[in-house]
């Protein structure tokens, strides 16, 4: 290849500069193709085309330099002028294109052939399905995340709810010859539930970290779609997904959505979808689900179809509270470890906010970390947060579970059948609000 000439190599170091300047850059190509470099003026010139697609004066100078006639010049983009008898005539690797031998128009798919091992493809994209939708054989839609590094001691206080998760997930696994001896199954399904904001999520990933499982989040808009039969699709790839990369944690978030009870659903595809979830849960053999550890969350276990909470599918509840003493303490300490404070009493602070979910205690932390700053912007003084910030802010929020609560009564006094809730009978009478 001839050394590029000084004008050549200012103008590359141009067009790296501003590699979106289409004039520039086929201005760049028209000296290549000048100086015998055929080769490397496509490649500029294919590069302006992803750029202005329908550039005529790119569209004339490719033609030229794959040394085939140029097309009919356009009002608005005039063809560029014949090379002298002098030019060097361009060569390519492979022989033209020939022109369409009804219209005698330049055959650009063709051209693109030739070039595509100089510069890759504009878009890479999967075919679509005749109902709009990707093929889910091929396509990555359900990712699951690998193991993680949060382990349940990484849950502050909750000892109640640790000891459940040890009995239903953790022994079971960890004792591999007991398990054995006692025809312990790898397969199981828990129901958390309980008011917002407080871990449910959190605690199902220090599960999936504690049995060195992937995680697979699932939620209603990852499951249901607009096309017929789309949405029983979706949900048998995502416990196929889960069964080929077992062992695996299959989390479904607000299954109160997701599996509705059929005989309020007056939707067919609803009605269809939790179908398809009963047959998932039970497997299409009995060892089909080894390895898939499927959590659910909701905070209307009320609401969840009964047919889900039968034995070997999602059999075992577990109430989840808002944090104990010990919880919030830990909550509150993540919550200020990276924010200015001096002097604050966390003793006092988590005896004021019994009832208040792990969210609550969040906007508590940020409350009093804009009180500080306002009064710094005032003053014009950085202070630091202190207790009497974190105080003033409590003060201020009603805790968010208490709607919850008042929903959650009457079903513990009215509709306790089997004694489902006895968990949640036992805590409202603690808390004397039954």
């Amino acid at each position: 290849m001839p050394e590029d000439s000084p004008l050549i190599r200012s103008l590359r170091t141009a067009v790296e500069a501003a590699p979106a300047d289409v004039p520039l850059r086929l201005h760049l190509a028209d000296l290549l193709l000048a100086a015998g470099q055929p080769d490397a003026a496509v490649a500029e010139v294919a590069v302006a085309l992803q750029h202005a697609p329908g550039d005529g004066e790119a569209r004339a100078l490719m033609a030229r330099a794959m040394g085939a006639p140029a097309p009919a010049p356009t009002p608005s983009a005039p063809a560029l002028p014949a090379p002298t008898p002098s030019a060097p005539t361009p060569s390519v690797t492979a022989p033209p294109p020939a022109p369409d031998a009804r219209t005698g128009a330049f055959d650009w798919r063709a051209a693109a052939d030739q070039v595509g091992e100089v510069l890759p493809p504009r878009f890479v994209e999967a075919p679509l399905t005749a109902d709009g939708g990707g093929d889910p054989e091929d396509a990555a839609a359900w990712d699951v995340a690998a193991p993680g590094t949060i382990r349940l001691a990484d849950v502050g206080g909750m000892r109640e709810v640790k000891e459940r998760l040890e009995a239903a997930f953790l022994a079971p696994l960890r004792n591999p010859e007991l398990r054995k001896l006692y025809g312990k199954s790898l397969r199981g399904g828990l129901l958390m539930y309980g008011p917002p904001g407080c871990g449910k999520t959190f605690i199902a990933r220090a599960v999936a970290g504690e049995l060195g499982a992937g995680f697979l989040s699932v939620s209603v808009n990852d499951v249901l779609d607009m096309w017929i039969g789309n949405s029983e699709r979706n949900m048998h790839e995502i416990f196929r997904t889960a069964r080929r990369q077992a062992p695996c944690v299959v989390f479904l978030d607000e299954l109160d959505a997701l599996g509705a009870k059929r005989s309020r659903t007056q939707h067919s595809g609803l009605r269809n979808t939790v179908n398809q979830l009963l047959t998932e849960l039970d497997g299409i053999d009995s060892a089909a689900n080894e390895g898939v550890f499927v959590l659910a969350a909701t905070n209307a276990p009320w609401d969840v179809d009964v047919a889900l909470r039968r034995p070997g599918r999602l059999d075992r509840t577990l109430l989840v509270l808002p944090p104990d003493a010990p919880a919030r303490e830990s909550i509150l300490r993540y919550h200020l470890n990276e924010r200015p404070v001096e002097n604050v009493d966390l003793g006092k602070l988590v005896k004021i906010t019994d009832g208040l979910s792990g969210a609550d205690l969040a906007h508590l932390c940020e409350s009093a970390a804009e009180r500080a700053l306002l009064d710094s912007a005032r003053t014009g003084t950085v202070r630091m947060i202190g207790t009497h910030d974190l105080l003033a802010a409590a003060k201020q929020i009603v805790p968010s579970t208490e709607p919850w609560f008042a929903s959650a009564r009457n079903v513990a006094m009215y509709a306790n059948d089997g004694g489902t809730y006895d968990d949640l009978v036992t805590y409202l009478k603690k808390k004397r609000k039954l």
